[in-house]
C-alpha cells in the first residue's frame, strides 16, 4: 500500500499538484469508432467540431498518434491492455463467427484500476473478450450512435459523492460504417448511422458534398464526396456528445481534476484507411486534457501509439504498469521532448476472420517500413468496405483505374516490403524498397522490426529465420 501512494505522489509532483483528493485522478477515455483526425483543431475548416476544438485549446493535440492495428476489436484490445494484439492474443474481431479473444492471463486496464481503488465504468461499444479479462465494475446502457444520450447516462457516475476516483471508458459507435445490403436497396443508404428522426439531444449538422475536404488517399469523385458528407455528419454528432459529457464534468466541479483522452480505434472506414497500415488507417485523433497543465492549446510532435495508452493512464493513477509493452508519455507530453519519441510499431493479423493478412510496420522518423507477410495473396476486404459505393465506383472501372493516388491493382496486389519517406511522400506512393540508394535504410528498418518482434513475442518473427 505504501508503494502505491509513493507512485501517486510522484504522479502528482509531475503535474505540479499536491497529493489531495482522489478526484484529482479521475480518467475519461473517449474512443470513437473509425475516425481519422478530421476536426477543426486538425486543420479541417469545413467540419464542425467546436467541442473537440475547445478541448484541444484547453489541452494538448498530438499530431503523430497512431493505432497499432486498424481493426476494431484488435485495436481496442491494445488500448485496454498496453500490449500488441499478437501478444495479448486478440488477433481480430470478437463478435459472431470471428470469435477471437484475448488470452485469459492478460491483465487489462479496467481490472488493474479497479484493484487500485477506481470505480471503473464503460458505456457504448465494447467489442472485446473475454469479459473476465476486460471486466468493468459497471456497464451503463446507451446507444453508441446517440452520444448526447450516452453522456447524460453518465451523470450519476460523475455526480456521485463516492470518494473513489472514476475511470470512464466512453465509446461511440459513430462514425463506423454499417455495410451490406438492406431490404429494397443494393447498399445501406445511410451507412454512417444518420437517420431522418435524428438522435436525442443532437442537432444534426448537414454537409454539402461539394464543400468537403477529401482525404488524399481517397478518390475525388461525386460518389466519394456523397459518402464523406454522411461521415462528416456522424463526426459532428460525436462532437455534441463530447460537449455534453464535458458540461457534466464541469457542472460537477471535476473537469479540472480529470484526465481526458480523446482518440479513435483507427482511421476512417474507407479503403485506404481502416484495415490497412497506411497512414489513412493508422493515424488517429489524439487530444489530451490533464489536471494542472501549465501550457495549454499546443501541439506536440512526440510519436505515440495506442500501446502507450494503458501504461500512461496507469502512470497517472499511480499504478504499476508491469507487463505492458508501451510506455507512459506523461513527462514527454509535458516537456514536449520528442527525441526519444520518434518511432512506433504496428502489428495487424485479422480484421474479419476471412481477412487473414498479417502485416508489420516499423516507423522510424521520416521512414516507414511495411512488411506484407502474406504478400502473395490479394489484399482481402472487409465486407462493408468492399460493398462501399466509393470503392465499387472505382473497382468496376478496372485494375488500372485510380483510387486516390494509387491504382486499384496496386491497392489489391502488394509487394513483400513497402518503404516510404513520409516527409517527401506522405501519400505512400513511391516504394523505395527496391531502390539501391535506400538499401541501407531498408536494412536498418528490417533489423528494428525484427528486434521489435522479438521483444514483444511476435510469432511471425520466426519467418525472418526460416526464410
Amino acid at each position: 500500500m505504501k508503494s502505491k501512494w509513493l507512485l501517486l505522489a510522484l504522479a502528482c509532483v509531475l503535474w505540479g499538484a499536491s497529493v489531495g483528493s482522489a478526484a484529482q485522478r479521475n480518467i475519461v477515455l473517449f474512443v470513437t469508432d473509425d475516425q481519422s483526425p478530421d476536426a477543426g483543431c486538425y486543420g479541417n475548416a469545413v467540419i464542425k467540431t467546436p467541442n473537440l476544438d475547445a478541448l484541444a485549446a484547453d489541452g494538448v493535440r498530438f499530431e503523430r498518434a497512431y493505432c497499432t492495428t486498424a481493426s476494431c476489436s484488435a485495436s481496442r484490445s491494445v488500448i485496454l491492455t498496453g500490449m500488441f494484439n499478437h501478444a495479448n492474443g486478440h488477433y481480430g474481431h470478437q463478435h459472431s463467427y470471428h470469435h477471437l479473444s484475448a488470452f485469459d492471463r492478460i491483465k487489462s486496464l479496467p481490472v488493474r484500476l479497479s484493484k487500485a481503488g477506481y470505480r471503473t465504468v464503460r458505456i457504448g461499444k465494447y467489442h472485446v473478450a473475454p469479459e473476465a479479462v476486460f471486466q468493468f465494475d459497471t456497464a451503463l446502457k446507451g446507444n453508441g450512435r446517440s452520444p448526447v444520450q450516452m453522456a447524460d447516462n453518465c451523470q450519476d457516475i460523475i455526480n456521485s459523492k463516492d470518494e473513489r476516483p472514476f475511470f470512464l471508458y466512453f465509446c461511440t459507435a459513430d462514425p463506423h460504417r454499417s455495410g451490406g445490403s438492406v431490404k429494397g436497396a443494393k447498399y445501406n443508404p445511410n451507412p454512417f448511422g444518420n437517420r431522418p428522426q435524428g438522435y436525442p439531444g443532437v442537432k444534426e449538422v448537414i454537409y454539402q458534398p461539394q464543400d468537403l475536404i477529401v482525404h488524399r488517399f481517397l478518390p475525388e469523385t461525386p460518389v466519394c464526396r456523397a459518402e464523406l458528407a454522411q461521415y462528416y455528419q456522424s463526426c459532428s454528432r460525436i462532437d455534441q456528445g463530447l460537449g455534453r459529457l464535458i458540461k457534466h464534468l464541469k457542472d460537477a466541479g471535476v473537469y479540472d481534476e480529470t484526465l481526458i483522452v480523446y482518440t479513435a480505434d483507427h482511421g476512417i472506414a474507407f479503403p485506404g484507411g481502416k484495415t490497412t497500415l497506411y497512414q489513412g488507417g493508422m493515424q488517429v485523433p489524439f487530444i489530451v486534457h490533464a489536471p494542472n497543465m501549465k501550457q495549454r492549446g499546443r501541439a506536440t510532435q512526440i510519436m505515440v501509439s495506442h500501446v502507450d495508452l494503458t501504461p500512461t493512464l496507469l502512470d497517472f493513477a499511480g499504478v504499476d504498469a508491469a507487463g505492458t509493452q508501451g510506455r507512459s508519455w506523461l513527462k514527454a507530453m509535458k516537456n514536449d521532448t520528442h527525441d526519444d519519441w520518434n518511432e512506433v510499431y504496428a502489428s495487424h493479423t485479422f480484421h474479419e476472420v476471412t481477412m487473414y493478412y498479417p502485416m508489420r510496420v516499423a516507423r522510424v522518423g521520416r521512414y516507414k517500413l511495411i512488411w506484407n507477410i502474406a504478400h502473395g495473396l490479394p489484399y482481402p476486404f472487409a465486407s462493408d468496405l468492399w460493398a462501399a459505393p466509393t470503392w465499387q465506383d472505382r473497382y468496376t472501372k478496372g485494375l488500372d483505374a485510380y483510387y486516390g493516388r494509387r491504382t486499384v491493382g496496386a491497392y489489391i496486389n502488394r509487394p513483400k516490403f513497402e518503404l516510404y519517406d513520409l516527409e517527401s511522400d506522405p501519400d505512400e506512393i513511391n516504394n523505395l524498397a527496391e531502390v539501391a540508394d535506400y538499401a541501407k535504410t531498408l536494412a536498418t528498418l528490417k533489423k528494428k522490426l525484427q528486434a521489435f518482434q522479438i521483444k514483444t513475442h511476435d510469432p511471425w518473427e520466426l519467418k525472418w529465420r526460416y526464410e
